[in-house]
């Protein structure tokens, strides 16, 4: 496994933890966890779309 799929899981895991600060949700809420892992799947499906 080479290092994009994994660079791809950190890039989108922390951008989708990021988005429910725009409302005013805490870093470790459930919505920021929830975005978090969606984020990281989001993530792998675009590196193997790429690769």
């Amino acid at each position: 496994m080479s290092r994009s799929p994994w660079a791809a899981i950190l890039i989108g895991s922390t951008v989708g933890g990021l988005i429910p600060l725009i409302w005013g949700a805490g870093f470790f809420s459930f919505s920021s966890m929830l975005f978090s892992a969606v984020g990281a799947i989001v993530g792998i499906w675009v590196a193997y779309q790429v690769h």
